[in-house]
């Protein structure tokens, strides 16, 4: 466990900590990482993505001018689930991806998770250097000016972004067409609705799907999924999904409103992949 760094990124209170600290978010996009291994004049590029909590694009912001003066361009991905993020850096051939999210914890609460350019958690190693650029100014990469400054592109999400790896479900064994009542958390809301569109034999309800920046989380979501249950029971649904904040993890409870937890989905999974 890190200074900063705990079991997944950087997280707290967000303005308590930038309150403290106003640099905070900055200084990870000044620390050594993104820039490694790069040829001298070309820059490093770094996606960005977030869930839908108030202090989001005040970090981003923050994040987004540390790293352009870095010398960093930054692909800005705009709301996005943590595995789109770590999918869409390798899809881009980025050098590195941040998302900003604190996962299930209350809206207050937010966070700074970074991949290298593979998709994966950086190092123990590279975080403990990050932590001492943010911390300490320990080999601070310095600060670009003129034409060395990074910039920032909005590029419209890609329809293979959301759908390249997504799988076709078999029909129920019910003979009718499935009814997964998708508890599409506030964070993840947008992109599993497109995701689930994609399957024609498969009707969809989505709730939970009016984020407003504090909402995240609250009374849903993988956390509390009492509600997807009985909605699940209720209606005579197949299965019911529910995302966390972040959608990097889900919950599911079956037709009766029993919980499938983590360990059953990681069976299936293998069980599918062994074929």
């Amino acid at each position: 466990m890190g200074k900063l760094f705990g079991t997944d990124g950087i997280r707290g209170v967000s303005q308590r900590r930038t309150g403290r600290r106003p640099g905070l978010q900055g200084g990870p996009g000044r620390g050594p990482g993104p820039g490694q291994g790069k040829k001298p004049g070309e820059k490093p590029l770094v996606t960005i993505g977030k869930d839908t909590r108030i202090s989001g694009d005040l970090l981003k912001g923050s994040l987004i001018a540390g790293l352009c003066t870095a010398g960093a361009d930054v692909l800005d991905l705009g709301t996005l689930p943590t595995p789109g993020v770590a999918w869409v850096t390798v899809d881009e051939k980025a050098d590195a991806g941040i998302v900003i999210s604190a996962s299930h914890n209350p809206f207050e609460h937010n966070g700074i998770k970074i991949f290298n350019g593979q998709g994966y958690k950086l190092s123990d190693e590279l975080e403990e250097k990050i932590e001492d650029v943010v911390l300490f100014g320990h080999n601070d990469v310095g600060r670009k000016t003129g034409g060395d400054i990074g910039k920032v592109s909005y590029v419209p999400r890609r329809p293979s972004w959301t759908t390249s790896t997504t799988w076709s479900p078999p029909s129920p064994a019910t003979g009718r067409s499935a009814h997964p009542g998708g508890l599409c958390q506030r964070g993840s809301y947008t992109t599993a609705a497109r995701l689930f569109d994609r399957f024609p034999k498969l009707q969809t309800d989505v709730i939970n799907a009016d984020p407003d920046g504090v909402n995240i989380n609250d009374k849903c979501g993988s956390t509390h999924i009492d509600s997807l249950a009985a909605m699940v029971k209720a209606g005579g649904y197949d299965i019911g999904i529910a995302f966390d904040g972040d959608a990097d993890r889900c919950l599911a409870v079956d037709e009766n409103g029993v919980l499938i937890d983590g360990d059953q989905i990681m069976a299936a999974c293998g069980l599918d992949r062994k074929g």
